[in-house]
């Protein structure tokens, strides 16, 4: 790999800034951490202020594109992959309420060294709030697809493009400097220090909790379809490890189908069918991760896990957002800012803790859903060989 496609990278950006931001947050003055707090400031209103954006122009096309395209098994396989994901998240919280107890997180605050005001405030703000976002892009989507519009949805896509390049030339290059700015304040403050082995600590668990909920995935489908879960999963490692490497279903497609295709138990008209939809709209290693990842994080910078009935409302509507999710490393947690922030109450530095950590191992995450998109092949398999034999019978 050269250089430049190396600093290219998204994942290198975004560690070369945490670096950057730890080391700032050492060494700097008050003076200059006034600077910085400001910097992170304007750019966190511009992050913010695209959220509602986000949400209309990635949902409402999804929901009209995937009306469009209506069958029963392409209402199986969104079922699926939605249950997947909400199942994922309920999984990752029950874990959390077990586990996030015992990470040793501390909860004394008091030796922090406080962080100067801002310059100045530039407020930026979003166009409507986030729900009102949401049922928006939801309602459009619905009434578009029910009425068999025409223009709406074409006009639709053109705005999904729209915001996926300002979030493509606009957001995403200012993330690096909003993370390595989060991250001078948690330095400056010293909670990076203090909370450094319980992040990674959590990282792993988060590995270890995809595997689990891939060897469930693959287990139902295994009861559904009547057939061996492991001649399908075996022939996963090749896209794993591209995934891995790309950060993206999309990028990974071409060798998700040759692996999928190497199964002996698969259909292949279902399996080219269900492959490239799940790249699109089965995401239960992100939604898993940014689960976990959020209870955690609000532990450690609000001093408690969000209660159950907050997150099991998080984890219903994550879910949603993982099908309309925008396809760029990250877009999972870009598209659902508007619950971190309007379930969850996360401010700017909990919103920066979230992408950056998520950014760092979305690799793997990515992984796990397209790991996990061969087991929804397998259901689905399964499912209509079922209903196949009812019919011939």
């Amino acid at each position: 790999m050269s250089k430049k496609k190396l600093t290219d990278h998204l994942v290198f950006r975004l560690v070369i800034a945490v670096f950057t931001g730890v080391l700032l947050g050492v060494f700097v003055n008050k003076d200059l951490m006034q600077i910085i707090s400001t910097i992170k400031y304007v750019l966190g209103q511009l992050i913010f202020y695209s959220v509602p954006l986000v949400i209309i122009g990635f949902i409402a096309p999804s929901i009209t594109r995937l009306k469009e395209k209506a069958s029963k098994l392409l209402g199986q396989a969104v079922s699926i992959a939605y249950l997947s994901s909400v199942g994922a998240a309920i999984f990752s919280i029950l874990a959390g309420k077990i586990i996030i107890p015992y990470l040793q997180i501390a909860e004394e605050t008091t030796a922090l060294k406080e962080l100067p005001e801002i310059m100045f405030q530039l407020d930026i703000p979003s166009i409507m709030p986030v729900m009102s976002a949401l049922v928006l892009a939801l309602f459009v989507g619905l009434s578009a697809a029910w009425t068999k519009a025409e223009i709406v949805p074409e006009i639709l896509e053109e705005i999904q493009n729209m915001i996926l390049s300002l979030v493509e030339k606009i957001i995403i290059p200012i993330l690096p400097f909003f993370i390595a700015t989060t991250f001078a304040e948690l330095a400056y403050e010293g909670t990076i220090t203090e909370h450094l082995p319980v992040f990674l600590t959590v990282i792993i668990l988060v590995l270890i909790g995809h595997y689990i909920w891939l060897t469930v995935l693959y287990s139902i489908a295994g009861m559904i379809s009547g057939e061996n879960p492991i001649e399908v999963v075996k022939h996963y490692l090749p896209a794993y490890l591209t995934a891995i490497g790309t950060m993206s279903s999309a990028a990974t497609l071409p060798v998700s189908l040759k692996s999928a295709n190497k199964s002996k138990v698969l259909e292949k008209e279902i399996t080219n069918f269900a492959i490239p939809l799940g790249a699109t709209i089965h995401l239960c290693g992100s939604v898993l991760t940014e689960t976990f990842f959020v209870m955690v994080i609000s532990k450690v910078l609000y001093g408690s896990v969000p209660p159950l009935p907050t997150m099991f409302l998080f984890a219903l509507l994550l879910g949603i957002f993982a099908i309309g999710a925008p396809g760029v490393p990250g877009g999972t947690v870009m598209a659902s800012l508007g619950l971190v922030t309007g379930i969850l109450g996360f401010d700017q530095t909990g919103v920066g803790l979230v992408l950056t950590i998520f950014a760092i191992q979305d690799s793997f995450g990515t992984a796990c859903n397209i790991t996990g998109d061969g087991a929804i092949a397998l259901m689905l398999t399964g499912l209509n060989k079922k209903k196949a034999a009812k019919k011939a019978a």
